[in-house]
């Protein structure tokens, strides 16, 4: 691909920002082979609609069913590394934070790469798959196996327990909600990266930023529903365009990060 020619008026908005807001989506992910959620439907799992999977329903009806599919999808993840675009949004955080203004990530992804890559200041909107819930106690815990120990999985309590992600027909959890919505309406510069745009509550972020005038910047392969909001839109995988709006916003090279599980 062509060199990314960044916005002069954007670079220099990253590089002053005193509140800046990122919210990223499936596209990030997906530059490191994590299969998007309705690719997740594939191979032997053809013939389930990932959308019916995802619900409240399908896990009470056939628990096992579900943690089964959710296992294949925490096994697929487990192989993948964060991209350069996870790096970029790491070291943006860090440069942010380093001169003493804020910083907040706010992502639909459930994989954990942003984490990997080294972000700190992250509000999962949609949970992880990371984390097992007990659909009796409600304790939740973090387990990293791929592929789970037992299917389905249970708690120390004896209850079943479930992915630690939102489903179809449920809400967002209200911290998370809350934490979207401060950050938001305090930023003056709002980042959307690699998101479709029309999930919501998270599609209508954009619109909230834009009501209490921060600039937005979309990077995103194609066009999207909040595309002629943006002030700037940049049509380019998210692993070349952000290494190349932090040297135009930093003048310099953006060093990649190696980050940890």
């Amino acid at each position: 691909m062509s060199q990314i020619e960044i916005p002069a008026a954007l670079a220099k908005s990253v590089s002053i920002a005193r509140s800046v807001v990122v919210l990223t989506g499936a596209g990030v992910s997906a530059e490191s082979g994590v299969p998007t959620f309705r690719d997740a439907g594939q191979g032997l799992w053809a013939k389930y609609d990932p959308m019916r999977l995802a619900t409240p329903e399908a896990f009470n009806a056939d628990p096992e069913l579900v943690s089964r599919w959710y296992d294949m999808r925490r096994q697929a993840i487990a192989s993948c590394r964060p991209n350069p675009g996870h790096q970029a949004i790491a070291e943006l955080e860090e440069r942010v934070l380093q001169r003493g203004d804020r910083f907040t990530l706010l992502t639909q992804n459930v994989d954990r790469l942003h984490h990997s890559a080294g972000s700190r200041r992250v509000v999962e909107l949609h949970g992880t798959l990371w984390k097992l819930r007990c659909v009796q106690c409600h304790a939740e815990t973090e387990d990293w196996s791929a592929p789970l120990r037992t299917i389905p999985p249970r708690c120390e309590c004896g209850g079943l327990q479930r992915p630690g992600v939102v489903w179809f027909g449920e809400s967002l959890p209200d911290e998370a909600i809350d934490a979207a919505y401060e950050a938001i309406e305090d930023c003056d510069l709002f980042l959307t990266i690699g998101t479709s745009a029309v999930v919501y509550p998270a599609a209508g972020f954009s619109q909230i930023a834009h009501a209490h005038g921060a600039p937005i910047a979309e990077f995103n392969v194609g066009e999207t529903p909040i595309s002629s909001m943006a002030d700037w839109s940049i049509r380019a995988p998210s692993g070349v365009a952000l290494p190349a709006l932090l040297a135009a916003a930093f003048n310099s090279r953006a060093p990649r990060r190696r980050g940890a599980r």
